[in-house]
C-alpha cells in the first residue's frame, strides 16, 4: 500500500532501490509518528477539520498503536509490531491500521499534512529523545570520572608532550581532564537539542497548508521549544539538524576516543600505570601472558567511525536546492544507528573506569627523574634567580649527569592544577547545561498527549 499511488504499478526492482533500509529505520519511528498524529488530530478538532467524536476515536486507537509499538521495541515481544509486506512505511502503517480498527475516519488524518513533514516531525521527536538518553548516559560517565578524581588526586603519573617525557601530571588530573571534556561536549549537544527542538509540522510538503491549522498548538502538543516558521526553512532544516546531531555525537566521541588511546598506552608494560581484572581483557591465542585492551580500543574505534558522521551527512546534503529530495532518507541509516552504538560506548568506558587498578609509586621509578626538572627550575626562580640563569643551571646539571630532585615535593596550588583541582566548579558548569537542556516540558508534554 502506497500512499500516493493511483494505476500505475511501480517496478520491482525500483521500489526495492528507492525503499531500501527504509522500513527498518522506521520502525525506530513508529512511536513518534504516531505522537505526531495524535497532536496533529488533536489540533484538526479544534480546527473543524476533524469532528470532537472522530478526533476521541482516531486519538483512542492511536494510543493503543503506541502501546503496541512500545512494548515491542522496549520489552522485546516479538511481532508485536511490523510493517506489513507491501507497506512503503511508518505512516502509512499506521493509518492503514487505523483505518482497519476504526474505518474512514483513519484516512482523515492525513488532511493538512504531507509526508515531508510528517517525518520530519518524527525526525525530530526521535532526535530530542536520543539526544536526552545520550545526554542522561554522558552524565553518568561525567559523575564517575569526577569520583577518580577525586579518589586517585595523589597519585601522580608522568605528562607528556610530543610522547615525550615532560612534566609530572597526576590521574586526579587526568580523571577531571576527561570530566571537563565530556561538558564542552555537553554544550554542543544542548546547541543540537536547541535546533532540534523546533517543530516543523504544519509545513506540509514544504510549502504550507491552505487549511486553517494551528501550528502554535501541535506545539505546544508535542512539547517543542518553538515553531520552525517558515515552511521552505522547516524542510529545509532536514539535513541540518541531523548533521548538527551529529556534530555534537562525534564531540563526545572524540573525548573517548583519546581516552581510550590514553587506557592502551598506560596499560602497556612499557608505561604500566594501570591493570585491569582479568575478567576485564582479553587474552592471545598462542600467547598466554597477554592481557588484551579489546574494549578501549573498539571503543576508539568506534568512536572514530562516529566522528566521521558530521562529514558523511555534510557530503550526502551537497549542493541540493531547497526543498525536500529522496537523498534525505539516506540519512537516517548513517545516524540513527549510531546512537545505541554511542551510548554502548559510554557504557562500557564506565564499567572499565569503575574497575581500573592505578599503580603507586609511578614517579618513584628514575626513569621519570627529569619529569622533576622544571619543578627545580621554579625553586631556583623562587630563590631570585632570573629564570632563564635557573633553566641554563639546570639543563647543565641534566647534561653533566649530576640532576637530582625531590619527587615528593610538589607546590601546585593555581585553579586547576595538582593540588586544586576545581571538581566543584568543574561539577557546577556541568549542572548548569543540564538543567539549561529542559527536559521535562517535553517528558511532561508528551505524557500529557498519552492520557486517555
Amino acid at each position: 500500500m502506497k500512499l500516493w499511488q493511483k494505476n500505475t504499478k511501480v517496478s520491482g526492482s525500483v521500489e526495492t532501490f528507492t525503499v531500501g533500509k527504509d522500513r527498518e529505520m522506521d520502525l525506530l519511528l513508529a512511536p513518534f509518528d504516531v505522537l505526531g498524529s495524535i497532536a496533529h488530530v488533536t489540533m484538526l478538532a479544534e480546527v473543524g477539520l476533524l469532528t470532537q467524536e472522530e478526533a476521541v476515536l482516531i486519538n483512542k486507537e492511536l494510543r493503543n498503536i503506541y502501546r503496541s509499538i512500545h512494548d515491542s521495541l522496549h520489552e522485546g515481544v516479538p511481532g508485536t509490531f511490523t510493517i506489513h509486506e507491501g507497506v512503503e512505511d511508518i505512516h502509512s502503517q499506521i493509518e492503514f491500521m487505523l483505518t482497519e480498527k476504526i474505518g474512514e475516519a483513519g484516512k482523515k488524518i492525513h488532511s493538512a499534512r504531507s509526508r515531508n513533514d510528517q517525518v520530519l516531525v518524527d525526525i525530530k521527536l526521535f532526535l530530542r529523545n536520543e539526544i536526552r538518553l545520550l545526554a542522561e548516559e554522558t552524565e553518568k560517565l561525567f559523575r564517575l570520572l569526577q569520583e577518580q578524581s577525586e579518589k586517585y588526586k595523589t597519585h601522580l603519573l608522568p605528562g607528556y608532550t610530543h610522547l615525550q617525557l615532560a612534566m609530572p601530571s597526576s590521574f586526579g588530573l587526568w580523571f577531571g581532564a576527561y570530566a571537563e571534556s565530556l561538558t564542552d561536549d555537553m554544550i554542543s549537544l544542548q546547541a543540537a537539542y536547541k535546533i532540534v527542538n523546533k517543530n516543523p509540522l504544519g509545513s506540509a510538503a514544504g510549502y504550507g497548508s491552505s487549511f486553517p491549522i494551528n501550528r502554535t498548538l501541535t506545539t505546544q502538543l508535542l512539547g517543542f521549544d518553538d515553531l520552525n516558521y517558515n515552511v521552505v526553512y522547516a524542510q529545509m532544516g532536514r539535513g541540518k539538524a541531523e548533521r548538527v546531531t551529529a556534530m555534537a555525537m562525534a564531540n563526545i566521541a572524540d573525548t573517548l576516543s583519546r581516552m581510550s588511546m590514553d587506557m592502551c598506552l598506560y596499560l602497556n608494560q612499557n608505561f604500566d600505570f594501570v591493570s585491569f581484572p582479568a575478567e576485564l581483557t582479553t587474552g592471545s591465542s598462542i600467547m598466554p601472558h597477554k592481557k588484551n585492551p579489546d574494549v578501549f580500543e573498539l571503543i576508539r574505534s568506534h568512536a572514530n567511525r562516529i566522528k566521521a558522521l558530521p562529514n558523511e551527512i555534510m557530503m550526502m546534503t551537497t549542493n541540493l536546492p531547497s526543498g525536500y529530495h529522496r537523498d534525505l532518507q539516506l540519512l537516517k541509516e548513517h545516524l540513527f544507528p549510531a546512537f545505541a552504538t554511542l551510548r554502548q560506548c559510554l557504557q562500557m568506558a564506565q564499567l572499565m573506569l569503575s574497575s581500573i587498578e592505578i599503580k603507586t609509586g609511578i614517579m618513584q621509578d628514575t626513569k621519570y627523574l627529569y619529569a622533576f626538572s622544571v619543578e627545580e627550575v621554579n625553586k631556583l626562580v623562587l630563590q631570585g634567580i632570573p629564570f632563564r640563569d635557573a633553566y641554563k643551571q639546570v639543563g647543565m646539571q641534566i647534561e653533566e649527569g649530576k640532576f637530582k630532585a625531590n619527587a615528593g615535593q610538589l607546590q601546585h596550588t593555581h585553579e586547576g592544577s595538582i593540588g586544586n583541582l576545581c571538581n566543584e566548579q568543574i561539577n557546577a558548569m556541568m549542572q548548569q547545561i543540564l538543567t539549561g537542556f529542559g527536559f521535562g516540558k517535553a517528558e511532561k508534554a508528551i505524557q500529557m498527549l498519552l492520557e486517555d
